[in-house]
């Protein structure tokens, strides 16, 4: 069965930094995406950022996060991180990991099976 755990959330001021961290364990992802997405309340879940698990470890953000965030990953301990600079108050909000994150032709989407419970980030002053 596959877990998914994302920690680092917290409570940063403006113009402050995190480090999300995500480990997803139960089956091996080489051949997938790993993506970052937040959920602000009473807003749909929205795409943040992804990278390829495997070795040509291609980049996505959304465009108001790039430039200040920072995608990476360790394959071999099924690890990825979420460095986030420059926080905006507009990036509170729960973010999720997804190790099997895919494009559908119009959004990133994520395996239904496979989101964590979330960290919360909330950015304020």
């Amino acid at each position: 069965q596959v877990r998914v755990d994302e920690s680092g959330g917290g409570l940063v001021q403006p113009g402050g930094s995190l480090r999300l961290s995500c480990v997803a364990s139960g089956r091996a992802f080489s051949n997938n995406t790993i993506g970052w997405f937040r959920q602000a309340p009473g807003k749909e879940r929205e795409f943040v950022a992804s990278i390829d698990w495997s070795s040509t470890s291609r980049t996505y953000y959304r465009s108001t996060v790039k430039g200040r965030f920072t995608i990476s990953k360790d394959s071999a301990k099924n690890t990825a991180l979420l460095q986030m600079n420059g926080l905006k108050p507009e990036g509170t909000a729960a973010y999720y990991c997804n190790p099997d994150t895919y494009w559908d032709g119009s959004r990133w989407r994520g395996n239904v099976n496979y989101w964590g419970q979330g960290t919360q980030v909330t950015v304020s002053s």
